[in-house]
Formats: C-alpha cells, sequence, structure tokens
C-alpha cells in the first residue's frame, strides 16, 4: 500500500496553518536598513511551502507567487511573524495564502506589511505530479478565501493563455522572414 492510499481525502484548513517568525538582521537589509523584498518574500515561500506540505504529505515546489503587496518597510531589528495556509486545493496544486506582520522590538508596535499568493503543486518520489487531498473551509473567511482562490486561477489560466498566443505569434512573426515593401 503506497503513503497515499493511506491519507485523509480531505483536510480543514486550520491542519495547514504554519507560522514562522524571523528577526531582521543586518545581512537581511538594504542600505536604508529595511529588510531587502527578496528576503521577504524567500521567507513567504518558506512559510507557504510549510502550509502546502502540512496538506499533501509529500514533496511540494513552487509553481508560481500569484500575487505580493509590500505595504510597508520592515526595519533592522524587527520581528518579521507570517502565517500561512492553504485557500483551495486543486487536483496536483494548492493555493496558498501568507499574510506577514512587523513588530518593532523597543516599542511591541506590530504592523501588516506584506500578504502574497502562491502556488505549490505536488509531486511523488519521481517528480511526477500526485494528487492532494480536498480542502475543507469551516469559517466564512476561509470560505470566501476558498472562492477568491478559484477565481484567481482562472484568472491565472487566462492569463497563461494569452501569453502562449503571444509567443506563438512572435515565433510566427520570426519565421515569416523579412517584411518586403
Amino acid at each position: 500500500m503506497s503513503s497515499q492510499e493511506n491519507q485523509p481525502t480531505v483536510r480543514t484548513v486550520q491542519s495547514t496553518q504554519s507560522e514562522m517568525t524571523e528577526i531582521v538582521l543586518p545581512n537581511d537589509t538594504n542600505t536604508l536598513g529595511n529588510l531587502l523584498g527578496g528576503r521577504l518574500m524567500h521567507f513567504i515561500d518558506l512559510t507557504g511551502a510549510m502550509a502546502a506540505y502540512r496538506h499533501a504529505r509529500t514533496h511540494v515546489v513552487t509553481a508560481s507567487m500569484d500575487h505580493i503587496d509590500f505595504i510597508q518597510p520592515v526595519r533592522l531589528g524587527d520581528l518579521v511573524m507570517l502565517r500561512s495556509s492553504v485557500n483551495r486545493a486543486f487536483s496536483s496544486s494548492m493555493e496558498v495564502g501568507v499574510k506577514v506582520w512587523a513588530e518593532n522590538t523597543r516599542t511591541g508596535a506590530i504592523a501588516h506589511v506584506a500578504s502574497a499568493y502562491l502556488v505549490f503543486v505536488a509531486l511523488d518520489e519521481r517528480g511526477g505530479l500526485q494528487k492532494v487531498p480536498q480542502l475543507q473551509p469551516e469559517t466564512p473567511d476561509e470560505m470566501r478565501r476558498y472562492g477568491d482562490a478559484l477565481r484567481r486561477r482562472e484568472h491565472r489560466e487566462l492569463e497563461n493563455a494569452r501569453r502562449k498566443k503571444e509567443r506563438s505569434e512572435i515565433a510566427g512573426m520570426k519565421n515569416a522572414g523579412p517584411l518586403e515593401p
């Protein structure tokens, strides 16, 4: 019996939730003393992967960072707190939402500093796609995020089709040769 056969067919959003806290050190900052955007994206990716792994219980890889909002800077010495959960599970992919706060360690003030949506894909031991359990939203907020995730997926699919068509048209123009007067 494979490990996938022992897996539940449905998981709750709560069972996927993950949290991570980091302190912003000098090596994490730019010349203004603010956390580098790429470093924050790294933290977001890690926290998102934890939620995806908790849901899929297999290898997961980042397929896309669909959207990220940097709301305000995070300063040297701040604590960065990240919380993630799966918003919706599809066949072998999952959308994960990550919300980020910063805590000023001197004043204790906490501010929402970033939010992001990521898509992770579940893989088996050989690197092939693996089905993931369904997700059961329970609270009104979880149900809203579940519905919103489907709309974002539809938008991603439309955008991917548009880009594919554009690449095909560009390739066709290159193959047509030089324009004649």
